[in-house]
């Protein structure tokens, strides 16, 4: 998104900035079909709009951005659909490390403690 759409609250394309919009506005936004955007749904996890009352996709402005973000990957850079999951992956594994590190750190902590409740148990069995 350039600077002048952020400016004037337009998404690409000319679409005003909303809470929520429908597929056939977002297939619009995008210049896609909207039989793409279910296709892509299926392909790529992280892309699930909701679904109102009467069960019609309403996509946030944040699935927006994804969708725009897999059709340059797709368009213009020419990755393949396994390669553009494979990039979406990549670039959301630093959290998934910075998360296996806490969960590591966690662990060990806990051992720990453990280890010191049962020295502490041992010394109160010898001392009763």
């Amino acid at each position: 998104m350039s600077d002048e759409e952020r400016q004037t609250g337009l998404l690409p394309g000319g679409a005003p900035e909303k809470m929520f919009y429908k597929i056939r506005d977002v297939a619009q936004i995008a210049d896609v079909k909207t039989h793409v955007l279910r296709y892509w749904e299926s392909e790529f996890p992280t892309l699930k709009p909701h679904k109102n009352k009467n069960g019609q996709r309403i996509y946030s402005r944040k699935e927006i951005d994804l969708i725009l973000e897999i059709k340059r990957l797709l368009y213009v850079e020419k990755y393949s659909i396994a390669g553009a999951k494979q990039y979406f992956r990549n670039k959301r594994s630093p959290k998934v490390a910075t998360t296996k590190r806490v969960s590591e750190k966690k662990s060990d902590t806990l051992r720990e403690i453990r280890a010191s409740l049962a020295d502490l148990l041992n010394t109160l069995n010898q001392t009763s």
